[in-house]
């Protein structure tokens, strides 16, 4: 190092002096302008990058949000539609016991009033052929005990004493 000291040119260091300061004019006026506007340029694209960046993160929370919030919507539209869909199944079921217990106790009562139509019919009918049939021995009684003179003054003394003793 002490040698450099003692080797010093005060011409030299001013001559290179002026190139510095020459050199730092002409980089100022044709090369810095340039570069710290490239530097500027390349800032400003990392600021609008991280900008767009930040943009599209936040756009992309507002769309999960809103898928989140469609994705709700259509659950609950879904549960809306799967306990509408329970509820006329339902319906349907209870309207078909009822409709088919209407129509049992309707073809049951059809039935009792079949079976009591027919009932009556018989009855009647059994009762036709009683009354026949007792008139038809009273008539054969009749007329076994009326064929001859004296059975028939019995039952007419007969008949008088009913009437007397009642």
């Amino acid at each position: 190092m002490e040698e450099l000291f003692g080797q010093f040119s005060l011409g030299l260091f001013i001559l290179q002096f002026v190139l510095f300061v020459a050199l730092v004019f002409l980089l100022k006026k044709f090369a810095w302008k340039p570069i710290l506007d490239a530097v500027n340029e390349r800032e400003d694209g990392i600021k609008n990058a991280l900008l767009s960046a930040e943009n599209a993160k936040k756009e992309m929370q507002n769309l999960k949000s809103d898928n989140e919030k469609l994705l709700a919507d259509a659950r609950l539209e879904r549960d809306a539609m799967m306990k509408d869909a329970r509820e006329i199944k339902e319906k349907m079921i209870n309207d078909a016991k009822t409709e088919a217990q209407v129509a049992g106790e309707k073809m049951i009562a059809q039935a009792k009033a079949a079976i009591e139509s027919e009932k009556n019919a018989a009855m009647a009918e059994l009762k036709a052929q009683v009354s026949n049939l007792s008139l038809d021995i009273a008539e054969k009684v009749l007329k076994s005990e009326l064929s001859n003179k004296e059975s028939q003054t019995k039952l007419v003394e007969k008949m008088l004493g009913d009437v007397k003793l009642n």
